[in-house]
């Protein structure tokens, strides 16, 4: 290419790179993510508890959500009601069977926009062995960088109900509710890599089971 014409192409490439959509992938932050379950006490009170997310990430297109994915796994044995031998009671066989499997999953299928805050996500949830469609209600709070600079952030809220039967958690009818409402919030940090470093986790998980 002759000289006078790659000066004069400079401003539209210049121009394209500046318009370029920015890298979209999300590694999930644990530290300020949480997810909080709510079931009902034999009509006394509400019972909140809480779990860790272990790993995760997911793509966001602000432009087309339809093209939107999010990949998850919660521990189970995170579980956190306040007191140990509650935690214990939650996290066995009877519950979450923390043991036998360790780790909840859920993959998203479809991402669906309503209007420039809210949407619906759906996806399958495998929890103790069992895998279930579910769909998840959820807002985005706010896309943006961190007070101090130093991360692009996304920030979610989300809900769901979940029947625990469904899961195969039929003891206790009486004492315990037959719902389980569950809260997300959830926190992601703009990183080109977050695909590789979950499947790094997926492989360590892999390889510590298979001990």
């Amino acid at each position: 290419m002759r000289p006078f014409a790659s000066i004069a192409l400079l401003p539209v490439l210049l121009a394209a790179g500046a318009h370029a959509a920015p890298p979209q992938d999300y590694r999930i932050d644990p530290v300020h993510s949480q997810i909080t379950f709510c079931v009902d006490h034999d009509g006394f009170s509400t019972a909140c508890g809480r779990l860790r997310v272990a790993a995760g990430w997911l793509h966001f297109d602000r432009d087309d959500w339809s093209r939107s994915s999010v990949v998850a796994d919660i521990d189970l044995g995170s579980a956190d009601m306040g007191d140990a031998e509650w935690d214990k009671a939650v996290r066995g066989k009877t519950f979450l069977d923390a043991g036998r499997a360790p780790l909840a999953h859920f993959e998203s299928t479809s991402v669906r926009r309503d209007d420039d805050a809210h949407g619906e996500l759906r996806g399958t949830l495998s929890l103790r062995g069992i895998d279930r469609e579910v769909a998840i209600p959820f807002r985005v709070n706010r896309v943006g960088i961190t007070a101090f600079g130093l991360h692009t952030i996304a920030g979610f809220s989300g809900n769901l109900a979940l029947a625990r039967r469904d899961f195969g958690m039929t003891a206790f009818g009486k004492s315990v509710g037959a719902e389980v409402q569950v809260r997300l919030e959830i926190e992601a940090i703009l990183d080109s890599r977050a695909p590789e470093t979950y499947r790094m986790h997926e492989a360590a998980h892999d390889a510590a089971t298979q001990q």
